[in-house]
């Protein structure tokens, strides 16, 4: 008997719980307005595609329950490279985008060591992909020798100093 007791009183609280949302939307207590905007695909974006501004839409927000991290500006992630794919009508989580690499592996690279004046140049190929400011490794061309540095925006690798 009591067991049935408890399961009914469970039973009610989360009816209360789920509907909660629905009565503050209805209340007046969350507004359409104070949920703002966010970004939503109209066709789906497969991963490794850029993210581009034809294929978005601004719309608003109505769900009060929405997980905080979607992209809210067509501008923030245009450019960006999808991670998942990304179906239409839905939000776009900004930690399912990723900055297009700088360079790609295999692709041929020049290595700077660069110490105090002294600026040694050389050819090499990166061994992973990478953005701007990753650390990697890469093979010197020349000799066969792997060494590590980090990717600059122009597509070189700085050689770190050990």
């Amino acid at each position: 008997m009591m067991f049935g007791f408890q399961h009914s009183k469970k039973l009610k609280r989360v009816a209360v719980l789920a509907a909660l949302p629905l009565i503050c939307l209805f209340s007046g207590q969350v507004k359409a307005e104070e949920l703002g905007v966010a970004v939503v695909p109209t066709q789906i974006i497969y991963p490794g595609e850029a993210v581009e501004a034809d294929k978005l839409e601004s719309v608003d927000v109505t769900n009060p329950n929405l997980l905080d991290g979607y992209a809210r500006k067509v501008s923030e992630i245009e450019g960006l490279i999808s991670t998942r794919t990304l179906l239409p009508g839905r939000t776009i989580m900004v930690s399912a985008l990723r900055e297009p690499y700088t360079v790609r592996r295999g692709d041929k690279i020049i290595l700077v060591y660069d110490n105090d004046g002294l600026r040694i140049t050389a050819s090499g190929t990166p061994l992973a992909d990478a953005i701007t400011g990753a650390l990697i490794k890469a093979r010197n061309t020349d000799t066969g020798v792997i060494i590590s540095g980090t990717v600059m925006a122009d597509g070189s690798l700085l050689v770190a100093q050990k």
